[in-house]
């Protein structure tokens, strides 16, 4: 496996696939990261001694027990490029899989065409944040090693299906953090319009009979709930256990479950707004639009009152009083006295609409000219989501939640940043201001917010963001990203000890992402990824066929706790339902467990890493 990069992920995605695929890797990365990147209390302790306060010494405590540090045994190149020379010496021409992970669309994408020409049989796996050109490049890629030739049937015998696969570390990890600042959701999935939910629920009462929806996934660590304790890491023995059997399950005593649920959305779409396209309520204000309602009760009221005095007939009267409103009439001179009375009145109502009209015209103009400026945060807005950075990262988890119609308030110091259009276009309120500065979070009403997400690319500026919503909240549900994940441990752990009453989660992208990352190199189609605890589980798309494990077994047979489980039945892939019904379409989630699973079938699992590993039957470093 070849794994080219410019940041932490190349790091992680490595240690990724030699901790638990047992690969053997080629890290090519700059000059600048041949050693994986300190964490950031080490790097901005001295700028910032007095924002850590207590949590340097949990920092120091955990910073030694990365998983990201380099064997010895693993060969590192160090490269400013990925060019043609640099990846013939990488062994590309030999590899099975290359990663090309690096923080520039336009590098990664000349790297794979140049490596697609080198080895034609080459799996690629590119990072993408420009996802319809990653469509795109995929499609190209694929063509051409299958013009090439080196596309196998069914990708088994040996040999993984030779494809492209375009992620992207914002799409991956959104659902992830999005999912952790709302009610009642833990965890969720969401791909290629598969939406899942993993909620984390509390042990159950005494009498009291948990739901257990589609599948318990995990069983959380004994010390989830206890402030002082340490969640469990991948290697420790008294952390969460995944994938558990129902006799496990019945006899976990006191330990909260993690469970699945299937979500279908059924809420109304986003209204689609041509640009320069406005309702027309909102050109005027309510005050406006009942002075309007009152001047033409006036006029209608004083024709009725002009068709009783002169017997006109309706049609003539109205445009009388019309002619009267706008002082284009002539005097009513030897009129009768009534007749001249309501032309009077008509003059002066006609005095109090130009007023209206005015402000009327003034008021359009204004909306006309704010429809393309950022909006602000409406009064008495309160149960809200207040997201701290717009970059791709936050903008892409502005488009999850604003997709599940959660209100947001964005914070964002530059206002040319490439998530502001967006929140321009979806109608999110947005605070331009540097969050660290006071009454910026004031202004996006932190005090009545539910949750706060700090997306910014600045560790620093995420971490003191949430002490002070802490100091206005000390219940808030808050996330962070940050950049290194054993920092990530250390404030999660030391936030939690500090308020044990508020849901506090600190995550790494890195760690997020790379899983999807590293299933894919290995040629399986990952739908997902769902942290629990420090742990993560995987959600894969895969064709039965060519897996000892899965065919020709039951559904009961093929579930081993702690590695696999299988979740559903991919209809469209077979044409068939589980009970060998008429062709259908979608997933089948109630499969019995005594469905036997065939060779053409194409299933849902949930995997832990090294189940998925082991899935795949690849040779470990030791038999090479």
């Amino acid at each position: 496996m070849v794994v080219c990069g410019d940041d932490g992920l190349a790091h992680r995605l490595a240690a990724e696939l030699r901790g638990v695929y047992r690969e053997q890797v080629v890290l090519v990365v700059p000059p600048s990261l041949r050693t994986p990147p300190q964490p950031m209390a080490g790097r901005a302790r001295a700028a910032s001694a007095a924002l850590f306060g207590r949590m340097v010494t949990a920092v120091n405590r955990g910073a030694g027990g990365s998983d990201d540090t380099l064997v010895p045994d693993e060969r590192v190149m160090e490269a400013a490029e990925p060019t043609e020379a640099v990846l013939a010496d990488a062994g590309v021409d030999r590899a099975a899989a290359l990663a090309l992970v690096y923080d520039d669309d336009e590098t990664n994408i000349h790297a794979a065409l140049t490596a697609r020409r080198l080895n034609p049989r080459l799996r690629l796996v590119l990072r993408l944040y420009n996802r319809r050109l990653g469509q795109h490049i995929e499609g190209l890629l694929d063509q051409a090693a299958e013009l090439a030739g080196a596309t196998t049937a069914g990708g088994r015998g040996g040999h993984a299906d030779i494809t492209t696969t375009v992620l992207s570390d914002a799409d991956t990890t959104a659902p992830a953090l999005v999912a952790t600042a709302l009610v009642g959701t833990s965890k969720v999935v969401d791909a290629e319009g598969l939406l899942l939910r993993a909620v984390e629920r509390r042990p159950p009462q005494p009498g009291e009979v948990a739901d257990p929806g589609l599948c318990t996934l995990a069983l959380l660590s004994a010390t989830s709930s206890d402030p002082a304790g340490a969640e469990g890491s991948e290697d420790s023995g008294d952390g969460p256990r995944l994938l558990p059997d129902a006799e496990a399950v019945a006899a976990a005593t006191g330990r909260g479950t993690v469970v699945l649920e299937q979500v279908s959305y059924s809420g109304p779409p986003l209204p689609a707004r041509r640009a320069g396209v406005m309702p027309f309520a909102s050109l005027f204000s309510a005050r406006l639009r009942w002075s309007l309602a009152g001047l033409v009760a006036a006029v209608v009221a004083l024709a009725v009152a002009l068709i009783v005095v002169t017997d006109d007939p309706p049609l003539h009267a109205i445009y009388i009083t019309l002619l009267d409103l706008f002082a284009i009439n002539e005097p009513a001179l030897g009129a009768p006295t009534g007749q001249q009375v309501l032309q009077l009145l008509s003059g002066l109502v006609g005095l109090l609409l130009l007023p209206v009209l005015l402000a009327a015209v003034l008021e359009a103009l204004g909306t006309f000219r704010t429809a393309s400026a950022l909006r602000k945060p409406p009064r008495g807005l309160s149960g809200h989501v207040v997201l701290l950075g717009l970059g791709k990262i936050g903008t892409r988890v502005l488009t999850r939640l604003r997709e599940l119609h959660i209100p947001v308030v964005c914070v964002e110091a530059d206002p040319e940043a490439r998530g502001v259009a967006v929140a321009r276009r979806l109608r999110v309120p947005v605070v331009v201001g540097d969050v660290t500065q006071e009454g910026v979070l004031e202004s996006a009403k932190i005090h009545r917010a539910d949750a706060l997400l700090a997306l910014t690319s600045a560790d620093t500026t995420n971490l003191e963001a949430v002490l002070y919503a802490r100091s206005v909240r000390p219940d808030l549900r808050a996330v962070l990203r940050l950049y290194d994940d054993d920092f990530a441990k250390a404030v999660y752990r030391t936030l939690r000890t500090a308020h044990p009453a508020a849901l506090t989660r600190s995550r790494s992208v890195s760690h997020l992402a790379a899983p999807a990352f590293a299933g894919a190199m290995m040629g399986r189609q990952i739908l997902g990824a769902i942290p629990v605890e420090r742990r993560v589980l995987l959600f894969a798309a895969v064709v039965v066929n060519g897996h000892p494990q899965l065919e020709g077994r039951t559904v009961a047979e093929a579930f081993r706790p702690g590695a696999w489980r299988v979740l559903a039945l991919d209809t469209a892939a077979r044409g068939r339902t589980a009970g060998g019904d008429p062709p259908g379409s979608g997933l089948v989630w109630d499969l019995p467990d005594t469905y036997v699973l065939r060779a053409g079938d194409r299933v849902v699992l949930a995997a832990t890493r090294r189940g998925l590993a082991e899935l795949l039957g690849r040779r470990t470093r030791s038999a090479r």
